[in-house]
């Protein structure tokens, strides 16, 4: 995700060389890649915006991934960014994505952490063992994960599961299905207009960042608003 390189597509490749290279200069500089603070400076003082991407093992995947998902893990890549928490300290987090869309999801998070939008956490969903409600109940900001769509009728995989969806601080941009806030946190954000830090709101940074490279937003569905989800295909 490193940023520098903003000009590519969102389906553009990635160039691995310089993503190492990237990944080095970090981990030289000190930082974490676990959403550990990279840094005491706060406002103009924060370090610059870092990022790289690397392949992702099964281990890795863990519960996330199993035979029969739409898309094994030679297809998938584990990418590293540095975000603003809403401590207004610097973090590095991860996050696993399709490698189609690594550079547009790098072009984001550069333009969030320029603009200073505060986002919780982000770590892969392995971490909650694939538990997309326990995900959503820590606030963490997260992209792949092997599952079936939220939605009534036969089951179809989740945009999700190809790695083309990133879902940004569940808490404060809830997914409000059948009239009740996912997660149950996330009630205190049902109203829109009370526009407060980490928030997805149309004309806002969140919501143009994506826009930006071409993504769509789900607070925009009118029966179930997903103020937390935007996704490469729009679904």
């Amino acid at each position: 995700m490193l940023d520098f390189l903003l000009g590519a597509k969102p389906r553009a490749r990635r160039a691995p060389t310089i993503a190492r290279l990237m990944l080095v200069a970090a981990l030289a500089g000190g930082a974490l890649i676990s959403g550990a603070p990279v840094g005491a400076a706060t406002g103009d003082n924060l370090p610059p915006f870092a990022s790289s991407v690397a392949d992702v093992s099964v281990a890795q995947l863990g519960r996330t991934w199993h035979p029969g998902c739409p898309l094994g893990p030679s297809q998938l890549r584990l990418v590293h960014l540095r975000y603003v928490g809403f401590d207004g300290l610097s973090h590095d987090g991860t996050m696993i994505v399709n490698e189609r869309v690594t550079s547009a999801v790098i072009r984001v998070f550069a333009t969030l952490y320029a603009r200073r939008f505060p986002i919780h956490l982000m770590v892969p969903e392995s971490r909650f063992a694939g538990s997309d409600p326990a995900s959503m109940a820590a606030d963490n900001t997260s992209g792949f994960n092997c599952r079936y769509a939220v939605a009534s009728g036969p089951h179809q995989w989740s945009v999700h599961a190809y790695g083309e969806a990133i879902d940004v601080n569940p808490v404060q941009n809830p997914y409000v299905f059948d009239g009740a806030a996912e997660p149950a946190a996330g009630k205190a954000f049902e109203n829109r207009s009370d526009v407060r830090a980490g928030m997805a709101v149309r004309g806002g940074t969140l919501v143009g960042a994506f826009t930006s490279v071409g993504w769509h937003w789900g607070g925009r569905w009118s029966a179930s608003p997903d103020y937390q989800h935007f996704s490469a295909t729009g679904g």
